[in-house]
């Protein structure tokens, strides 16, 4: 190329654009927050800054990197951990009652070549993980009772769904670091009420069993007050018969004449006794 064609400044700007383009295709910045895979006419080659458990910042390998221009492809993989949500869906509890359960789950890649490979992006890999996650939840709460999610054990529901999900989402590079029940409840309407009403059914037949058993041990009690009541109303009598002879008539007199001070009994009447009547004997032998 002669000097003279080199000053003219289409030609300068011409060469300065594709060295601008070649740089761009030979050049790239990898973030902290990124994993690149580099395809090499569509086969994997390698990863840069690829996600190692107890890394450092800033020693992780992103930065510049270099790659043959137009030859090889860079493949961008999120480093950060990714959500995949799970809508609300139906799941049978153990004790056959439909659930409407509302989840999700974090995971990260920690595999981006074989994700590359086997699912090409992260949002497949959501859709992938998404079905999977579904069938987790419905294999894990399937065995077990409502009662359970409403219970501390429910943290440990969640952990058995958690392994399930790490066992068939490594074949796609990524791991389950959470799994999480927002929310489980029974659907509105018939089955809702068939459930409440069974629940209420229950709890009133716990209560009638608790009130019999309570009226069972009060008669026991009694049984036991009145058999020592006359226990010692004998004992006091071998003692003492005349005092003992003399306490149960006031006693009576008390009932029959109203000196307790309360009504008189339904349908008493007038009694008309003679002095030398048997019944008013203490008073007869305190007169003399």
């Amino acid at each position: 190329m002669s000097p003279a064609l080199l000053r003219n400044p289409v030609v300068i700007g011409v060469l300065a654009l594709l060295a601008v383009i070649l740089a761009a295709a030979t050049f790239a910045v990898v973030p902290e927050t990124k994993q690149a895979v580099i395809l090499r006419l569509q086969e994997p080659v390698r990863t840069v800054n690829a996600y190692a458990p107890g890394e450092v910042f800033g020693r992780t390998g992103a930065g510049v990197i270099a790659r043959i221009p137009f030859i090889d492809r860079l493949v961008w993989v999120d480093k950060r951990v990714l959500d995949v949500e799970q809508p609300n869906q139906q799941v049978l509890s153990s004790d056959q009652l439909r659930l409407e359960v509302d989840a999700f789950a974090r995971f990260r890649v920690v595999d981006p070549l074989r994700m590359v490979t086997t699912a090409g992006s992260e949002a497949r890999v959501t859709d992938a993980l998404r079905p999977l996650l579904g069938n987790a939840i419905r294999n894990e709460l399937g065995r077990q009772p409502f009662s359970v999610l409403l219970s501390p054990e429910r943290a440990q529901v969640m952990n058995n769904i958690q392994r399930e999900l790490n066992r068939v989402a490594s074949q796609y590079g990524v791991q389950i670091v959470d799994v999480r029940i927002r929310q489980a409840e029974l659907p509105d309407g018939s089955p809702l009420d068939s459930t409440l009403q069974r629940m209420r059914t229950a709890r009133q037949q716990q209560a009638a069993t608790i009130r019999a058993q309570g009226q069972k041990e009060a008669q026991i009690i009694r049984a036991q007050a009145d058999a020592n009541a006359a226990r010692i109303y004998a004992e006091a009598f071998n003692k003492d018969a005349e005092a003992y002879d003399f306490y149960r008539a006031m006693q009576s007199y008390r009932r029959t004449f109203g000196a307790d001070g309360g009504p008189p009994p339904e349908g008493s009447t007038n009694v008309i006794l003679s002095p030398n009547n048997s019944y008013l004997r203490n008073f007869q032998n305190r007169a003399q």
